[in-house]
């Protein structure tokens, strides 16, 4: 054998030795220190499974057991007599997505405090909607909003609207159940088919049998579930960690408390004015226009129920959402020396809160359960009242008004049970195609405030511009709508590829066991890009909802008055905002809008309602005497 060939042999057989010794080196240290300490017990199981049953006895006592919901009032809006409180946990509940529960801990745990002042849009919000938005919806009473868009303007922009919204709703749940399976599976162990498919059926079950009142009443008891598990995790953890104020101080050392960013750029992605200012659009475009919300307006009697219930459930907003951060704070105290993205040891930030219970709490039997229970719990609040919901609308817009079928009072509680069921199985099917395109699920976030925003400018410009058409509204609406599509699908896109990475606060691995920390820096500036994305793709998610409202209501102003503006004195006053009506001196006696020949009135507890024909359609209009 020639030297060279010699010593390339004996260097290779040394090399491969070394591997050798490497890899069992690695393999000892991870047996001696997994990424997992304990795993789901039959305690956990038990737990989980109780939360599951317990909503599943809600819905056949409402469904089977109480009072019959002979009539779509009754099935949809739960007769109009629920109870504040439990209207206030339901709002709550809604709002509050299994998403937020485990993406805000892993915000401040990765990028800080700032985020935390959205608390204030909370605040801002509710009077916004008590005095301006609230006053309309509830005096004309409408099972669908969106009715409210024919009545002010024309079928076409209410259709467009509802089917907005339909695919928003059907997109977003999908998601919304799915994400939090998965990340609870690759850390807890919990099968992600199988929690997603018991979700599933034990919501489409409750919202589809007990209707409105159902939705309601399980929602309260899975906020308490919500809140209990929230509470117990930072306690605990605040315990471990040595007090409230060590892990503050700890988290102030690393710069992560951070809550008045005061940088004015709109390509901040988290300052305190796209936060506070950006947020408070966002959540109009919940509480102000969202057909699930108006809903539950509506299941109450009186106006001052609602604002009760909207100021409640702001402060239980404001708690949970302080609770996520808290225990944000708590999660890098723990992990302050071994970031476990960074490490290898989970997949996605929205892992980290999991693997933390797991691993801190799981010693603790039942805990990892009813922690799973609270996450679930807010995916089967947020999928039965997105089902009511577009049962409603379907009804009302589509079966009433695009293929008008004559819906008698029972045989619209029948069709809205089916319509809830079928929705339930598309959303379902939806999971698994979602499942295979990753990319999809960002989308579908941030498709909640793209359209919403569109929605709420649609509204808004019909309570506050009285001067605005039909033309106008459409125009705006679609306008609106591209423009923000262009830039939140080319911010995604631009993400995907690299060209927008997002700033993390300082983080370490050097207490990570068995880890390389040389090799995982290095790989952390793998994915760069020379392009440069264009400035408006930089625009912060926060302002997709202003940018849609305000722009919706611009161009639809512009184009009213391009094409023949409205006379505010033809308007009828109970389809504008009191303040803008007040300010126009509009006559308190409501006329009817032109839709066609009144053909009879009749009196209605303290209703007079009016029902108009036009083109072989019926429209009600429920106006106070």
């Amino acid at each position: 054998m020639r030297p060279h060939l010699l010593v390339l042999f004996f260097f290779l057989s040394a090399s491969s030795a070394e591997q050798r010794h490497v890899d069992t080196a690695e393999e000892e240290c991870q047996a001696e220190h997994p990424t997992l300490l304990y795993y789901f017990s039959w305690a956990d199981y038990l737990v989980f499974a109780t939360m599951l049953i317990v909503s599943c006895l809600i819905g056949t006592f409402y469904g089977f057991f109480s009072k019959k919901q002979e009539t779509s009032q009754d099935f949809l809006l739960g007769g109009s007599n629920m109870g504040t409180f439990p209207t206030a946990m339901s709002l709550t509940a809604s709002f509050i997505t299994a998403i937020e529960l485990l993406g805000n801990p892993a915000e401040m745990y990765g990028q800080g405090t700032q985020f935390w002042m959205t608390c204030f849009s909370f605040i801002l919000v509710v009077p916004i909607t008590s005095c301006l938005y609230l006053p309309v919806f509830m005096k004309l009473r409408l099972t669908s909003s969106y009715e409210y868009l024919h009545l002010r303007f024309d079928r076409n922009c209410r259709l467009l609207a509802s089917a907005l919204y339909m695919l928003q709703m059907v997109l977003y749940t999908s998601v919304a159940v799915y994400a939090p399976a998965l990340a609870l599976s690759n850390v807890t162990g919990l099968n992600t088919y199988i929690a997603v498919t018991l979700v599933y059926v034990v919501c489409i079950f409750y919202a589809s049998q007990g209707g409105m009142k159902a939705v309601i009443m399980t929602d309260t008891f899975q906020a308490a579930v919500l809140v209990g598990s929230l509470f117990l995790i930072l306690g605990y953890g605040l315990s471990y960690a040595g007090g409230t104020a060590y892990v503050w101080e700890e988290n102030a050392k690393s710069n992560r408390m951070e809550f008045f960013n005061m940088d004015p750029s709109p390509t901040v992605r988290h300052s305190f004015w796209s936060v506070v200012i950006g947020g408070t659009f966002y959540w109009a475009t919940m509480f102000c226009s969202n057909q699930a919300s108006v809903q539950k307006y509506l299941s109450v009697e009186s106006i001052s129920q609602v604002r009760i219930a909207l100021w409640v459930s702001a402060f239980g907003m404001i708690v949970i959402y302080s609770v996520n951060f808290l225990t944000g704070m708590v999660l890098y105290n723990a992990y302050k020396d071994c970031d476990p993205l960074t490490a290898g040891y989970i997949s996605g930030q929205d892992q980290i809160l999991p693997l933390y219970v797991m691993n801190f709490l799981g010693n603790l039997r039942g805990m990892p359960g009813f922690f799973v229970a609270g996450i679930f719990a807010a995916s089967l609040g947020t999928v039965a009242t997105a089902l009511n919901s577009l049962a409603a609308i379907t009804c009302e817009d589509f079966l009433r008004g695009v293929f008008q079928i004559d819906l008698s009072a029972n045989k619209g509680a029948v069709y809205a049970r089916w319509i809830s069921i079928i929705f339930g199985a598309v959303s379902f099917a939806l999971v698994f195609i979602v499942e295979r395109l990753g990319s999809v699920l960002q989308v579908a976030l941030s498709f909640n405030g793209m359209v919403g925003g569109v929605t709420l400018g649609l509204f808004s410009l019909g309570m506050f511009v009285p001067w605005a058409n039909a033309k106008g509204a459409i125009v705006g609406a679609i306008t609106s709508l591209i423009v923000v599509l262009w830039i939140g699908l080319g911010a995604q896109v631009a993400a995907v590829n690299g060209q927008i990475q997002l700033d993390s606060k300082p983080i370490s691995i050097a207490g990570c066991p068995c880890i390389n920390e040389t090799t995982i820096v290095l790989n952390q500036f793998e994915h760069t890009s020379d392009n440069e994305v264009l400035p408006i793709y930089q625009i912060s998610y926060l302002w997709y909802s202003a940018i849609g409202c305000v722009l919706t209501m611009l161009v639809g102003l512009a184009v009213s008055f391009a094409t023949g503006a409205q006379n505010p004195g033809d308007v009828d006053q109970d389809l504008l905002s009191p303040p803008i009506a007040a300010m126009f001196r509009i006559q308190t006696k409501p006329r009817m809008r032109s839709h066609g020949k009144k053909t009879f009135a009749k009196a209605r507890s303290d209703l007079l309602s009016w029902k108009i024909i036009n083109q072989n359609r019926a429209l009600i209009l429920q106006i106070p005497r």
